[in-house]
């Protein structure tokens, strides 16, 4: 009995002790969960669970190497890398102040501001630019000023010119000539919309066609009488035509309103300063005449601003922002502004741009430029494009000087190019090489050069 008591005490104590084990054994496993459970958390996902609870789970710190804000400043680029924030036109225009970009013979150029260097790029076609610069003639002209531009974006192609007065000058963008006959686009936009005209419409005038006097204001009809289509008015520069049209039938409001919307008496948002152009109407029938023709002195305009008026007819009534400075880069690299494309105004209809398309093109055809452009459709290279323009001339009060305006534009027939010219002369005693002269030479090298290879292949 004793020994069999004592191998059951012995027994009993063996269970206990294995029991204890499994128990011991099972705690042990238990340990083992949350370890198994974090390496699993932490390949695949754990650390994003953590990062949305670290502020309520104090008690699972994140590395310092993994916090967000070491991580930041070590994911970051190094400062050369970052570029600067994109200048205005008005840190543009500050830092050219002294620059006047005309007759430019490179199309980039260096500037120091600040202790630190720039490289200024230009949207200016060098090819372009030298043909126009070996062109020019300066006996017999006291200004001359021709801006040509792309009249989709309203980047400057070319810019040349000079002032015998203030050789410093930039006549393209500084100096404000009479408008002449000019202004007769925008009249003739205001007749379309307003009173409904078309290229065929007839229209009626008594007297010399270039003359305007105040007897030829009225409605009045005789057998001296001349009746012309609206597209041959404009075309031949009738003035007493469209003084009656300004006068009769636009008035004031209607005269100054369309002069705003293209683009007259504001300031252009521009990389260099502009003058901008002045026009004012006043409440007086004869005044309206004047302007609404041209027939004044007080209605001025720059030739950019030439540029961007036939621009807008070949923009669908859209008035492009100028810009000539294409890019500006320091030292290191970094880019501080791009010149992009903008719209100042939408001034007309396309359908109104189509009928002055047909009245510039009469222009050239059978008006005002036919001499200088006599020819042109049998020329290899201007045959294959669409051409049209205004002229306009008048003097200055003293009568010493001549202004002679081309603003214009020509287009590939079966193409997408285009280009818009705007070309002032101010010939003294004698006339020298007139506007619509520089235009047509300007486009059909401009042309040449851009489809040379095409031309060879003829």
């Amino acid at each position: 009995m004793y020994t069999e008591h004592n191998n059951w005490r012995k027994y009993q104590s063996n269970l206990l002790g294995s029991k204890r084990y499994r128990k011991k054994s099972r705690a042990k496993y238990w340990l083992f969960i949350p370890i198994i459970l974090f390496i699993v958390y932490s390949m695949f996902g754990f650390g994003s669970i953590a990062s949305n609870y670290s502020e309520t789970l104090p008690f699972i710190p994140i590395p310092e190497a993994l916090s967000d804000n070491n991580y930041s400043q070590k994911s970051q680029k190094p400062d050369k890398l970052v570029q600067p924030k994109h200048w205005s036109k008005e840190k543009v225009r500050h830092l050219l102040s002294d620059k006047s970009l005309i007759n430019m013979t490179n199309n980039q150029f260096k500037i120091s501001r600040d202790n630190t260097q720039y490289t200024v790029k230009t949207s200016i076609d060098t090819e372009l630019q030298n043909y126009l610069l070996k062109k020019m003639r300066k006996s017999y002209t006291r200004y001359l000023g021709i801006v040509v531009m792309a009249p989709k974006s309203g980047r400057i192609l070319s810019m040349v010119g000079f002032d015998k007065t203030h050789a410093t000058e930039n006549p393209c963008i500084e100096k404000r000539f009479p408008a002449a006959s000019v202004i007769k686009i925008v009249t003739a936009a205001a007749a379309i919309e307003i009173c409904g005209l078309d290229p065929d419409s007839k229209l009626a005038f008594n007297g010399n066609k270039y003359t305007l006097y105040k007897r030829q204001i009225t409605n009045k009809t005789n057998r001296y009488t001349t009746r012309v289509s609206f597209k041959n008015s404009f075309a031949q520069s009738i003035n007493p035509v469209f003084g009656k049209l300004g006068s009769l039938y636009l008035g004031k409001s209607a005269l100054e309103e369309y002069a705003q919307g293209f683009g007259f008496n504001q300031q252009f948002n521009f990389e260099l300063p502009v003058n901008e152009s002045r026009l004012h109407v006043k409440n007086e029938r004869y005044h309206q005449a004047e302007i609404a023709c041209g027939f004044n002195r007080d209605t001025l305009i720059t030739p950019l601003h030439g540029a961007l008026l036939v621009s807008s007819i070949l923009n669908d009534g859209k008035i492009p922002e100028p810009t000539i400075v294409d890019e500006i880069v320091d030292g290191k690299g970094q880019t501080h502004y791009r010149g992009q494309k903008g719209i100042i105004n939408q001034a007309v209809s396309s359908k109104t741009c189509r009928m002055l398309k047909k009245l510039m093109n009469a222009t050239v055809k059978s008006g005002t430029a036919r001499k200088s452009f006599r020819g042109f459709r049998r020329d290899r290279i201007l045959s294959r494009l669409n051409i049209g323009g205004k002229t306009g001339s008048l003097s200055n009060r003293k009568h010493d000087v001549r202004f002679d305006w081309f603003v214009g534009f020509a287009e590939q027939k079966n193409g997408s190019e285009q280009i818009v010219i705007s070309a002032i002369v101010a010939h003294h005693k004698y006339i020298g090489t007139r506007a619509s002269r520089y235009a047509r030479s300007t486009i059909r090298h401009y042309f040449k050069v851009a489809h040379s290879d095409d031309l060879a292949g003829r």
